[in-house]
């Protein structure tokens, strides 16, 4: 991944959680309220990392445990799958948090060692940031319930949130140009 695709998908994707807590509409609040609990984003995201997480764990080299990757596969697998009946509440909240997890990678990857783009840190500051809250949400999941719970509760403290990712956002996609 080059540091210009990657700083612009930050950039992308913190537009998009922007806009929609701008927007606010009736329908955009309550699928958002809904989006913790909700089945479908349960199957989508939460299977998608495990999805990623598994080709991860099968493609391990001989010096990351490649011996016992099978066994390590056959493992994780059996507890995603069990995270699906054992433990529904939120685990789309914590599907979200594994993604972000695991999307930090090939982000911070293409700007290690660029240092003759010192904007770089803008992109890198975002991702560290959403790592932070990813470890937090994936730790406390509910937690997200009652963020949005809270920021839809007046209607200027979603415009001040959406206002603040999206112009960010718009920030990284003009800097990755810079590059």
């Amino acid at each position: 991944m080059t540091l210009f695709f990657a700083t612009f998908l930050t950039g992308a994707v913190l537009v998009s959680i922007g806009v929609l807590f701008l927007m606010a509409s009736p329908a955009i609040i309550s699928s958002l309220k809904a989006f913790p609990r909700s089945r479908l984003a349960t199957i989508i995201l939460f299977g998608g990392a495990a999805i990623w997480f598994l080709w991860k764990i099968w493609t391990l080299s001989e010096a990351d445990f490649g011996e016992y990757r099978k066994i390590l596969f056959v493992g994780f697998a059996a507890v995603a799958l069990a995270s699906f009946f054992c433990v529904p509440d939120f685990l789309a909240v914590r599907g979200l948090a594994a993604l972000t997890l695991l999307a930090a990678t090939p982000l911070l990857g293409a700007a290690y060692m660029q240092y003759d783009f010192p904007q770089r840190r803008f992109m890198v500051a975002a991702v560290y940031a959403g790592i932070v809250v990813a470890i937090y949400l994936g730790a406390v999941p509910f937690r997200l319930r009652d963020f949005l719970g809270w920021v839809f509760n007046r209607p200027v403290r979603s415009r001040i949130v959406g206002g603040t990712l999206a112009a960010y956002g718009f920030l990284l996609a003009a800097i990755a140009f810079t590059y």
